[in-house]
């Protein structure tokens, strides 16, 4: 029987793509690029913010990344102010999290968004301490990002329980 359920955040427990589309778009202004549909960021996110970026200026002409590592500075300075904007938990997503919560099952979040916005995230929509455990990226602690499953084994071996008793949910391939 499974003893904890781990969960993406972005796409899986909250629609996110209205702030992570402006904030690309409000990076994408300081060069004049155009602005990316919410469809693009849909197709673009899942791979971590870096990645996201790397993908929005190929398709808005920065074919090269000459703007690559200034977009990556900005973006983070503007996510840190915009990551709440029409952010919200998908329908159910309460319930489910409530029964989980009542069967003792531990619940998490693993995101590749950066980890202090996705603290934002979880304690703006569910609040502090809803969770069991909350992780975004952590590579600057040697957990790689997903689709490695490093930051799953990490939770597993916090709660003290075996990779079988932990089922993960999460809306790509990633």
């Amino acid at each position: 029987m499974y003893k904890c359920c781990i969960f993406d955040l972005d796409g899986t427990l909250v629609n996110s793509i209205y702030a992570i589309q402006k904030s690309v778009n409000d990076t994408l202004s300081y060069w004049n690029m155009r602005e990316i549909s919410v469809e693009e960021s849909r197709l673009y996110v899942g791979d971590g913010y870096k990645k996201l970026l790397e993908r929005s200026l190929i398709a808005c002409g920065d074919k090269e990344l000459t703007h690559y590592e200034e977009a990556v500075e900005r973006y983070q300075d503007i996510f840190r102010e915009c990551c709440m904007y029409r952010v919200e938990a998908y329908e159910g997503i309460g319930e489910l999290l409530e029964f989980l919560k009542s069967q003792g099952i531990f619940i998490a979040v693993l995101s590749n968004k950066p980890h202090p916005r996705t603290l934002d995230n979880v304690q703006g929509v569910f609040g502090k301490g809803y969770f069991d455990l909350v992780y975004g990226e952590r590579e600057d602690k040697g957990i790689k990002k997903k689709p490695c499953p490093d930051g799953v084994w990490a939770i597993a071996e916090e709660l003290g329980l075996s990779k079988s008793e932990i089922l993960y949910l999460g809306d790509t391939n990633t």
